[in-house]
């Protein structure tokens, strides 16, 4: 689905554009009031990355707390890094 976080479920959520206009009672006037009230979007700070997703590397959408907060875990750049993963595996194995 698209604009959604692949780790929070983070989405696009809907609120209202408040516009005012008059001048404040503290200041003389009548007060604000709201003269437009329109919808609006609240869309979330997706990013794609990379992540191990399953064991697998894989391109995502992630929200940018997401990442922040350390639930997206990066895939090893190189591949003799899973190789040496994967001998120290085998030698607590056995």
């Amino acid at each position: 689905m698209p604009r959604t976080c692949a780790f929070t479920g983070k989405t696009v959520s809907y609120g209202n554009r408040r516009v005012y206009r008059g001048q404040a009672i503290t200041k003389g006037g009548f007060g604000l009031k709201p003269t437009g009230i329109t919808r609006r979007k609240f869309k979330p700070n997706l990013q794609s990355v990379n992540a191990l997703v399953d064991g697998r590397a894989m391109r995502v959408n992630a929200s940018a707390k997401a990442i922040r907060t350390g639930l997206v875990i990066k895939p090893l750049k190189r591949k003799y890094g899973y190789t040496r993963q994967q001998k120290a595996k085998a030698a607590a194995g056995a």
